[in-house]
């Protein structure tokens, strides 16, 4: 599915909290990839669809692939947090955590 026709979506961003310190898209939350596991109850209460992002799409690929071997079926890798916040959250009618 491409990432652009995505609505009601919410942005998890994997990185560390340093990372995202310097800068993340606009009301995503912060879920490193070394707490997903720790963290999959508070990603249950998510209603929508999770779009995952990191600072290359390594990270959320691997989220992305950990999540869907738990049972998530909503979810995509967005890859960089540049390219979902400039790129198509401008697009589209994604919601903001």
């Amino acid at each position: 599915m491409d990432v652009k026709s995505i609505n009601k979506s919410f942005v998890v961003d994997v990185r560390t909290p340093g990372e995202f310190s310097m800068g993340h898209v606009s009301g995503s939350i912060n879920i490193p990839l070394n707490e997903l596991a720790d963290r999959m109850n508070e990603l249950k209460t998510i209603s929508g669809k999770i779009i995952l992002c990191c600072a290359s799409g390594n990270r959320s690929g691997q989220a992305h692939l950990y999540l869907l071997q738990n049972g998530f079926t909503e979810v995509y890798n967005g890859g960089s947090w540049t390219d979902v916040e400039y790129g198509f959250l401008n697009q589209t009618n994604i919601n903001r955590a």
